[in-house]
């Protein structure tokens, strides 16, 4: 059982920046895949990154590319999201998720992550 808790949300303005982290209890975060998820009202949870295991490999849709950054610290048992040029279309509840996975392997749908956090609020103003 792995329990997962989300931290780092909060109001921001567009083109600010914020670090969102996800702390994990147990003592095999470093056999999780990695990914982050967000949803808006009204809305389906949408993919924003993942990460390998090792942190090695990482992916995330074009509409996150080049802005946002995902990284795992294992010794810490912590994953990160780092968002820079936020904007209001990035205002959701983050949702940070582990998967058993193989070496080298990530996720993108939420199908295939076995755990999850309670969501982090994230507020773009314009």
């Amino acid at each position: 059982q792995v329990q997962l808790v989300e931290s780092g949300g909060g109001l921001v303005q567009a083109g600010g920046s914020l670090r969102l982290s996800c702390a994990a209890s147990g003592r095999t975060f470093s056999s999780y895949a990695m990914g982050w998820f967000r949803q808006a009202p009204g809305k389906e949870r949408e993919f924003v990154a993942a990460i390998s295991r090792s942190g090695g490999t990482t992916y995330y849709p074009d509409s996150v590319k080049g802005r946002f950054t995902i990284s795992r610290d294992n010794a810490k048992n912590t994953v990160y999201l780092q968002m820079n040029s936020l904007k209001p279309e990035d205002t959701a509840v983050y949702y940070c998720a582990g998967a058993l996975s193989y070496s080298g392997y990530y996720y993108t749908h939420p199908k295939n992550y076995d755990y999850w956090g309670q969501g982090t609020q994230v507020t773009v103003s314009s």
